[in-house]
């Protein structure tokens, strides 16, 4: 199934190139990196993957277009790392019609819907639009593309929508409904409310709150208030998720998520994320978090940071963070530094070089270390007027979990098209 919508996507490139205005994106990555596998301990993994990215305007008109990406990996190194040497998938391939009124879109194929509740791939149709001034509606179904996998995709399906009701950019409320079934069973029934409101004085305020009609009980409660106080920006917000109802995947109940919709966990977090833009190249930050847990121990976490921005994308900052729990993996001393350097070409042989560094101290020994690193190291450089890119990176790290971890990556992106 993947090679057929891999050679759709090919195809679809050559019948769109002759026609409108077209661009292509091509990523190609080669990585490497060290596994145990079936052939033995610190096998030699290598992968290349390819990344394709279309997008094609004005087909026949100036309101349909056609956008698709998709992926294909290969093991060249053949070290069963792998459940398959050579795999792929084809994320979104749709042809949209975007109305001259009302904000409208049609769009059929294979795409990712975010619609309130919804946050989904389908094979199918979905649909959104204003209705009047202050009410806007969107609708979708098809196959759900999750679980083609799972006891094949007869008696699948996933719809939903959502009716929004708002003035202005003063408020928006939305509520929304989604149900998705695997082999005519029930995998999962939710209903939410979501809205933003644009208060005075520049303060919003923002939430959802979802809840699992299969079991009855409330999944989550995301709810953040964002103020701007001169060159501050204050964002308390809470964050309440019910593991029983958040995770529960009703017909699939032996799925990834098993343990956590059947753990009686329920996680509560306070927090506040302060910025101060001191300078034009200077901002200060601030980040603390309570996480309050049923089941598991609470902890609490607090950070400072700093950054300094440059010319263009230039950065260079860190970061010093406390985690205090119970818990050996929750009460650790944080520090990271980092930085990206752009437009070196005169300088240098390379357009942009960045680097990143963490550091982990814990309290108490996690399978007999106390410490954990990360260091990661990039440079890239742009050719043809930005249209060719190559980047190398490689990484570093060690922790308790798993040791002397190293890998490399070298990317190379290619854009090119037709048209205005």
């Amino acid at each position: 199934m993947r090679t057929i919508y891999a050679q759709a996507l090919v195809l679809a490139i050559f019948s769109f190139s002759f026609a409108a205005d077209f661009n292509v994106t091509s990523e190609t990555l080669f990585r490497s990196f060290e596994r145990d596998t079936k052939s033995g301990s610190d096998e030699l993994v290598l992968p290349g993957y390819e990344y394709l990215k279309l997008d094609v305007d004005r087909i026949t008109n100036q309101s349909l277009s056609f956008h698709a990406y998709g992926w294909v990996r290969h093991d060249f190194s053949d070290s069963s790392y792998y459940p398959e040497e050579s795999d792929g998938e084809l994320i979104y391939a749709y042809l949209e019609y975007a109305g001259p009124k009302h904000n409208q879109s049609l769009r059929l194929g294979r795409q990712h819907v975010f619609s309130g509740v919804a946050n989904d791939a389908l094979d199918g149709l979905s649909f959104t639009s204003d209705l009047g001034d202050l009410f806007s509606v969107s609708a979708y179904g098809g196959l759900p593309v999750g679980l083609a996998d799972t006891a094949g995709q007869s008696g699948d399906v996933l719809w939903g929508g959502r009716l929004a009701h708002h003035y202005r950019s003063f408020y928006n409320i939305g509520l929304s409904y989604q149900k998705v079934d695997n082999d005519d069973s029930a995998v999962t029934s939710k209903v939410g409310i979501d809205s933003a409101f644009l208060l005075p004085m520049n303060v919003g305020l923002y939430g959802n709150s979802v809840r699992n009609m299969e079991t009855e009980g409330w999944a989550e409660h995301v709810y953040w208030l964002h103020l701007l106080v001169g060159n501050f920006s204050i964002r308390p917000y809470y964050e309440m998720f019910e593991y029983d109802d958040y995770f529960d995947a009703g017909a699939l109940s032996g799925g990834p998520f098993a343990s956590l919709a059947h753990s009686g966990e329920t996680l509560d977090s306070l927090g506040l994320d302060l910025s101060w833009q001191q300078s034009p190249d200077w901002t200060f930050g601030a980040k603390a978090k309570s996480y309050s847990y049923e089941v598991n121990e609470t902890s609490n976490f607090l950070s400072l940071s700093a950054t300094w921005s440059g010319d263009y994308l230039t950065r260079v900052g860190g970061e010093l963070g406390k985690m205090k729990g119970d818990a050996a993996d929750n009460d650790y001393l944080l520090v990271r530094l980092f930085f990206y350097l752009d437009h070196l070409a005169d300088k240098l042989w390379v357009d942009f070089v960045s680097g990143d560094g963490l550091y982990t101290g814990y309290d108490q020994e996690i399978y007999g270390q106390d410490y954990a690193y990360f260091a990661s190291l990039g440079a890239g450089k742009t050719f043809i007027d930005d249209a060719l890119q190559i980047k190398l990176s490689a990484d570093y790290s060690k922790d308790p979990y798993f040791d002397n971890d190293l890998r490399s990556m070298l990317t190379v992106t290619c854009r090119f098209g037709a048209g205005q």
